[in-house]
C-alpha cells in the first residue's frame, strides 16, 4: 500500500507552527493547515524505516498494550494539543513510532474493543452489534479465541488491567476469554472513586470477585499495572492489556471528593444519567485528567525499566475511539459515536526497541484489527482458521520494510457507513447522503468530490457493500 503521509498531521516538533511547517517542507496553502506546536517539544521526526538487521535473533516479546478511553486525536501534546502536556507519552513517541493515519475499529467503546480482541469486524459478532455494551444480555462468547487465548496457547502469560466492556458476569469475562488474570471493571464507565455503575451497581472486581478499594480509581489501575510489569516473569514472555478509563466522564480527576459525592448521592437517587456528568467538566478538568493519564503510563513505563525487561517488550499506546466533548480533535471533523475521522482516528504510538528504531513518524493507514494480526504475528501465534482476521499484519513492515498489504478500512455503526482506501475516504452520514473525501488535501473531510470522481464512488460504495454483506445485521 501506498503510505500517504501528507496530511497536516505529519510533524516536527519544534518551538513554533511555523518550524514544523519548515521542517516539512510544506507550500504555503499547507502552512495554514497544519496543527500548532503543542506544550511538548519534540525533535524532528524521520518517516519510518524498517531496520531489518537490528535485533536479529530476539526473543518474542512481551506486549504492553495500553489504552486511553475517549481521547481525542490530538489530545496529547505530541499531535499538536496546544494545552495538555504528556510527556511521558511524548518520550514514548520519541523512542518509537508515531502514527498519524491510525484508527479505531469502531466509533465507541465496545465495538473497538471487539475488534482489538477477535482481530475481527465488530458486526462479525453478535456482541459486538452493541454501541456500546449497555445491558447483560450480549458480550463477548468464551468460544471465540482472542488475542489473549491465541497467545496463551502459543506461551504467554495473559492479563487484563482497566475496563473490560464486553459482557457482564456470570457469562462474560476476561477470564473466560483468555486472560489468566483480571483486574478491573465491566461496565462502559464508573465512577472513580465509589466504584458505582450508572445504575448503582459496584463495579471494581478481581478475577470474578468485588474487590473494595475506594481510592481513586487510575491510581488503582496504576498500581496494579506497576506490579505485574515488575515481576519476575523469567523467560516466559506476557500480553498485559492496560485498559484505563481516564478521561472518559464523568469529570472527577484525583482529589474531586465532592464532586465524587455528588454523583455518587444523584447514583444512588436513581438518576442512571449521573455518570454521563452533563453539568460537569470543564478544559481545565479534562487537561487534569489526561496529565494524570500521562503520568500513569509514565509510572508504569519506569517499573518496565527497573525490571530489566524494557528492551524486549513492544509497548503501544492508543484511544479506543475519538474525543469526546472537551477532546481537542483540530483539524479533523466529529467525535466520538461518528465515522469522520475525529470519531475514528486515534493517537496511536509503538515502540520495541530490541526491533524498532526510535523517533520515526508513519503516515500510513492501520487500524485496530491490523494491531491484533501484528501482536499474533510476533507472538508466534496462529490466528483460528474458523475465526479469520479481518486485519493484516505489519511485521513485515515494521521489521522488513515490506510494503503494507494492499487492503481497505472498513467502519460500520448504525446509521452510517466509511471505508478507506489509500487516501481517499467514502462516507455516508445518517443523512443517508454519500460523500468522497480525499484525505491526502482535506484531513477536514468538508470537500466532497462524489460529483468529480463518480467512478471512484461507485467503487467504494460497492466495496463497503460487499463487506457489509458477510456482516450480521442489525436488528
Amino acid at each position: 500500500m501506498t503510505s500517504f503521509d501528507l496530511s497536516p498531521s505529519r510533524r516536527a516538533f519544534g518551538g513554533t507552527a511555523a518550524g514544523a511547517v519548515a521542517a516539512l517542507g510544506l507550500s504555503a496553502a499547507d502552512a495554514s493547515a497544519a496543527p500548532a506546536t503543542g506544550a511538548g517539544t519534540l525533535p524532528a521526526e524521520r518517516p519510518f524505516r524498517a531496520a531489518p538487521a537490528r535485533g536479529r535473533g530476539a526473543r518474542r516479546p512481551n506486549v504492553l498494550f495500553i489504552l486511553g478511553d475517549d481521547l481525542g486525536w490530538a489530545d496529547l501534546s505530541s499531535y499538536g494539543a496546544p494545552e495538555i502536556r504528556t510527556p511521558n507519552l511524548d518520550r514514548l513517541a520519541r523512542q518509537g513510532v508515531r502514527f498519524t493515519d491510525a484508527y479505531s475499529g469502531s466509533a465507541t467503546c465496545s465495538p473497538t474493543r471487539f475488534s482489538l480482541y477477535t482481530g475481527r469486524y465488530p458486526g462479525r459478532t453478535k456482541g459486538g452489534l452493541a454501541e456500546p455494551i449497555a445491558d447483560r444480555s450480549v458480550g463477548l462468547e468464551p468460544t471465540h479465541p482472542t488475542l489473549a487465548s491465541l497467545l496463551r496457547d502459543a506461551g504467554y502469560r495473559t492479563a487484563l488491567i482497566g475496563k473490560w466492556h464486553c459482557g457482564y458476569l456470570p457469562d462474560y469475562s476476561p477470564t473466560r476469554s483468555g486472560w489468566e488474570e483480571f483486574f478491573g471493571n465491566f461496565g462502559g464507565a464508573l465512577e472513580y472513586y465509589s466504584k458505582l455503575s450508572s445504575g448503582g451497581e459496584y463495579d471494581l472486581y478481581e478475577g470474578d470477585a468485588e474487590y473494595r478499594d475506594l481510592r481513586y480509581y487510575t491510581r488503582i489501575l496504576t498500581e496494579r499495572a506497576v506490579e505485574y510489569v515488575g515481576r519476575d516473569h523469567g523467560r516466559t514472555p506476557w500480553l498485559l492489556n492496560l485498559n484505563f478509563t481516564t478521561p472518559h466522564w464523568p469529570w472527577i480527576a484525583d482529589g474531586d471528593e465532592e464532586a465524587s459525592a455528588e454523583i455518587v448521592r444523584r447514583i444512588k437517587a436513581g438518576d442512571r444519567r449521573a455518570l454521563w456528568h452533563q453539568d460537569g467538566g470543564s478544559l481545565a478538568k479534562y487537561r487534569q485528567l489526561v496529565e494524570d493519564l500521562d503520568r500513569s503510563v509514565g509510572k508504569v513505563l519506569a517499573a518496565l525499566k527497573r525490571s530489566g525487561q524494557e528492551e524486549d517488550t513492544l509497548v503501544f499506546f492508543a484511544s479506543d475511539n475519538g474525543g469526546e466533548r472537551f477532546s481537542y480533535n483540530w483539524p479533523l471533523s466529529g467525535n466520538k459515536g461518528s465515522l469522520l475521522d475525529g470519531g475514528i482516528r486515534v493517537p496511536s504510538i509503538l515502540r520495541w526497541p530490541a526491533r524498532i528504531e526510535g523517533g520515526q513518524v508513519s503516515g500510513v493507514p492501520v487500524y485496530t484489527p491490523d494491531w491484533t494480526a501484528t501482536l499474533l504475528d510476533v507472538g508466534g501465534a496462529r490466528p483460528h482458521p474458523a475465526y479469520p482476521l479481518d486485519g493484516v499484519s505489519l511485521k513485515g513492515y515494521l521489521l522488513h520494510g515490506a510494503e503494507v498489504p494492499a487492503r481497505d478500512l472498513f467502519w460500520r455503526v448504525r446509521g452510517e457507513r466509511a471505508l478507506r482506501r489509500g487516501e481517499w475516504k467514502y462516507y455516508r452520514g445518517k443523512d443517508g447522503r454519500d460523500r468522497l473525501y480525499r484525505l491526502s488535501e482535506d484531513v477536514r473531510e468538508q470537500a466532497d468530490k462524489a460529483s468529480v470522481r463518480p467512478e471512484l464512488l461507485t467503487e467504494l460504495r460497492a466495496a463497503w457493500e460487499r463487506v457489509d454483506r458477510g456482516l450480521l445485521p442489525y436488528v
